[in-house]
């Protein structure tokens, strides 16, 4: 193992396709290895690096498992993709998925520095599957291995590339692996490949239509609703420009292959399908994720470690989600396969999707629960959902509460509205009030003054209403005279 590191940077590119080519023989004969790590990697009597142990992909057929803990994670924490933990959730396990490990072996020998070195299985089970940090690319290298290497690291496995295209990468690279002058020059502010589109070659009558935006909700113009491939520009490369010929047009269109996708028996990968004979264990929706011009496709399903294999004749199309939706478990539902919460009084609460996996299972977020400044975060199979939306909710009430379910903050701030607006009306009566009472006050006030008027002048004009002696002194009336 010493020596293999000693020699190591001095035959990079060797060893590195040397191993790449071992992968893909293996990927070829449908072994997994889900465990390549550099101390697996060894070098035979011909100075040619060779993987060993194989143990691991063993464990996908049936036999005993050593020890309970390999139940939960099949691998070595340091170098598992994110979809090995837990595979029948976060899953499926996949080619790409030993991708992964062979991105942080890269890594590893690039820079000497073992990914997540020192933490516990734990600690990088929270890095790596819940807050998606990826290990660090060493600086230095040509721009074509750093960029294979960020699409090792795509925590879609879908958007990862295959041992193929790692194998294509590091041969191009003719000697230049490492790069110092300009490689991080080159490489900043650069679009990495999306591996995605590179996976499906096509081939001259194709059926194809333009590509659909992922986990998008909003209807994208369809340039190419569908043709028929009748020309390629340059054979043998995958990321070329095609002539597709659309009825209605009287010349072929000229577009980039990774603007459509293969449509074969009305199918393409990417599509919510449906399985006609559901299977209690498993999720009878899932993600397509490819199909072949026979007829095979590859699904991934909730419940199922790895993609499930079978006919396009025993799938139908599906309702889509995509990120952004509001959610709520039917009422069909007593049990759901994951936990959900209640809202306040009875009913399912509603949720919004914050991510989707590529099996299919929904990651949902619940911003009308307030939780500490984070939304809680749940699960959900799609066969047990129903999009909710602000139209389809039927009077005032219910969309109130779907308001409340948007965010957190619109019961407090409509508690608080009410009581702005109950104190407002209060001072406004009152006011009226005091405004009426002194006019009322002054009225009177005004009404008794000129009352006591009237009845001074008629005292003064009236002898009878004042008292006798002072009536006798003003009018001399009744006075005695003088003696």
């Amino acid at each position: 193992m010493f020596a293999f590191f000693m020699v190591f940077h001095f035959k990079m590119e060797e060893y590195i396709v040397n191993l790449a080519q071992g992968v893909l023989d293996l990927h070829r004969r449908g072994f997994l290895l889900l465990n390549l790590k550099p101390c697996n990697f060894l070098l035979d009597e011909h100075d040619q690096a060779i993987i060993g142990d194989f143990g691991i992909p063993l464990l996908l057929h049936g036999l005993t498992l050593p020890s309970s803990d390999l139940v939960q994670r099949l691998g070595t924490p340091n170098y598992m993709a994110p979809e090995q933990w837990e595979p029948s959730i976060n899953g499926p396990i996949s080619l790409e998925t030993d991708s992964w490990g062979f991105g942080c072996s890269i890594v590893e020998m690039l820079s000497g520095v073992q990914p997540w070195r020192g933490k516990s299985p734990d600690e990088i089970y929270q890095l790596v599957a819940i807050k998606k940090e990826k290990p660090n690319i060493p600086h230095g290298l040509a721009p074509k291995v750093v960029d294979i290497l960020y699409g090792c690291f795509e925590y879609d496995f879908r958007d990862r590339p295959l041992m193929m295209d790692i194998l294509r990468a590091f041969k191009s690279c003719e000697g230049a692996v490492f790069n110092k002058s300009d490689s991080d020059h080159q490489m900043a502010g650069k679009r990495y490949t999306n591996w995605s589109l590179l996976k499906d070659e096509l081939q001259i009558g194709d059926t194809v239509r333009s590509r659909k935006p992922k986990n998008s909700c909003k209807p994208e113009s369809m340039e190419i609703p569908e043709g028929n491939v009748v020309g390629k520009e340059t054979d043998g490369d995958s990321n070329g420009f095609i002539l597709v010929r659309i009825h209605g047009f009287h010349n072929p269109l000229r577009v980039h292959c990774s603007m459509v996708e293969r449509v074969t028996y009305g199918f393409a990968a990417g599509d919510w399908i449906r399985v006609r004979n559901e299977d209690k264990k498993q999720s009878p929706v899932g993600i397509l994720h490819s199909i072949e011009r026979d007829g095979r496709v590859t699904v991934g399903f909730i419940g199922m470690d790895t993609l499930w294999h079978g006919h396009y004749s025993e799938l139908q199309m599906a309702e889509s989600y995509c990120v952004g939706q509001f959610l709520r478990l039917k009422a069909s539902v007593s049990s759901p396969r994951f936990e959900w919460p209640y809202k306040r009084g009875s009913g399912w609460a509603t949720g919004r999707i914050a991510e989707v996996l590529p099996n299919g299972c929904l990651v949902v977020k619940f911003p009308g629960r307030f939780s500490f400044g984070e939304a809680s975060r749940f699960l959900a199979d799609p066969s047990e959902v129903e999009v909710v939306s602000f139209k389809t909710c039927e009077g005032v009430v219910k969309k109130y509460q779907h308001l409340e379910d948007f965010h957190w903050v619109v019961r407090p701030l409509a508690i608080a509205l009410g009581l702005f607006t109950a104190l407002k009306l209060g001072l406004f009566v009152g006011k009226s009030f005091s405004k009426s009472s002194r006019k009322k006050d002054g009225k009177v006030s005004i009404s008794g003054q000129a009352g006591k008027q009237q009845q001074d002048m008629q005292n003064a004009t009236n002898p009878v209403w004042l008292p006798h002696s002072v009536s006798n002194i003003l009018f001399r009336e009744g006075a005695h005279p003088a003696k």
